[in-house]
């Protein structure tokens, strides 16, 4: 009578197995940046080390994984070498299935020193009407900068 009862447990866990999708996509895993640089207006690549009073682009592609569109707000948070937040922006818009875009939001250091890009990708930036909170996309990337 025992063996009946382990049989039937053990052909539940083998079928609630193998229905987990293996291809799932975790909730940080929705979208990725790739590819975060310095830039100028017109995208070429001017490399970590920048000047007081150049303006630069905080640039990155953004990569929907999913198979469905997603909003999403890039946003660009420098800081400096204490840690201080010294300038937030962002963007907004529509991602569509699988599609890849390059983004960027432009600053311009007012004093030297060591500072830090860091990259965010969200779905919002407000608490919904559904009263859904808003979410990290993706891992967010940090780019170190030196400015002189």
């Amino acid at each position: 009578m025992v063996s009946k009862g382990v049989g039937f447990g053990l052909t539940l866990l083998v079928i609630s197995i193998g229905f987990t999708p293996a291809f799932a996509l975790t909730e940080l895993e929705r979208v990725t940046i790739t590819d975060q640089r310095l830039t100028t207006g017109f995208g070429d690549t001017v490399g970590n080390n920048i000047n007081v009073n150049q303006q630069v682009q905080i640039s990155a592609e953004i990569t929907n994984n999913q198979k469905t569109s997603q909003e999403f707000v890039y946003l660009v948070q420098v800081k400096d070498k204490t840690g201080f937040v010294i300038s937030i922006s962002w963007i907004t818009g529509q991602l569509n299935e699988n599609q890849k875009f390059n983004t960027s939001l432009n600053w311009t250091p007012v004093n030297e020193g060591e500072y830090s890009a860091e990259i965010y990708v969200w779905n919002s930036l407000m608490q919904k009407i559904d009263n859904s909170e808003f979410s990290a996309l993706s891992d967010y990337v940090v780019i170190d900068i030196n400015v002189s």
